[in-house]
């Protein structure tokens, strides 16, 4: 699904409720895999190092890394996680806090989608999600991190960035929930709460497809009619207790990703 295609009327199309969308279509999307015993514990740092590395490093920028923990503050109440009855509009998102919240979690999925990986898809998606000046900023930074060899090589990807024969590249993130920190009409803070599927689908893959847990402070801007991101930071957790459950089998993994797609809309 193209960016521009969040935008269209079939995409919100509503009934006031919170909503979750898929594509039509079936696409790429992994299952978590069991926790299995037989896996390093090397492996799986390196994997987290590097999603770190690549991603919250290019997105983030040089100067973000403090003041990550803007979550404190009141208990939730129970209109968290309510629906607000609010249709979104046919063309962007709402200029309010629920507005801020879709923007910021649809933004974040495509931030740490596979697409990312392509230079033509990753410039739609920069300009897309980002305010003009951020975008120009980070452009760089971003191309940088995305065709190094010896990253794309440390996951497990060719040196193009195309997974091996046999394999499907996963990365995926799954918003849990939002909340705004902070709202001014034209300015808001919103953090989401999301799991992370990070690595490769297929039999013999180097770095298996694992999971971890984030929160992201997003700082938005409403510009131009939408919402858009000026900037973000990252932090680990909360992160929950994982279920003893067998990990699927690759073929299964495999399957699961091709016939799985990812959300397209989110509260």
């Amino acid at each position: 699904m193209s960016l521009d295609d969040r935008h269209s009327d079939d995409l919100y199309g509503g009934t006031g409720q919170t909503r979750t969308r898929y594509p039509d279509s079936p696409a790429p999307d992994p299952r978590r895999p069991g926790r299995s015993p037989s896996r390093s514990l090397i492996t799986v740092v390196g994997v987290v190092v590097l999603l770190i590395a690549a991603i919250a490093f290019a997105n983030r920028g040089g100067d973000s890394a403090s003041g990550g923990n803007q979550d404190s503050g009141s208990a939730p109440k129970s209109s968290s996680t309510a629906a607000t009855g609010t249709k979104p509009v046919g063309a962007g998102f709402a200029h309010d806090e629920q507005g801020a919240q879709s923007a910021a979690a649809n933004y974040a999925v495509q931030l740490g989608s596979a697409e990312m990986f392509d230079k033509a898809k990753r410039d739609q998606i920069v300009d897309t999600v980002y305010v003009p000046q951020a975008a120009a900023a980070r452009r760089g930074a971003l191309d940088k991190v995305y065709s190094s060899e010896s990253f794309l090589t440390s996951i497990g990807l060719n040196k193009d960035g195309t997974a091996p024969n046999g394999t499907t590249f996963v990365s995926r993130i799954i918003p849990v929930g939002t909340k705004t920190t902070a709202f001014d009409g034209d300015t808001a803070t919103v953090s989401i709460w999301y799991s992370s599927l990070f690595g490769l689908a297929g039999e013999g893959a180097k770095n298996p497809v694992s999971e971890s847990w984030y929160t992201n402070s997003y700082k938005m801007r409403w510009i131009s009619g939408d919402w858009k991101v000026e900037d973000f930071t990252q932090k680990d957790g909360p992160v929950p207790v994982g279920r003893d459950q067998r990990a699927s089998t690759a073929d299964d993994m495999a399957k699961a990703v091709k016939e799985y797609g990812g959300f397209t809309y989110a509260r």
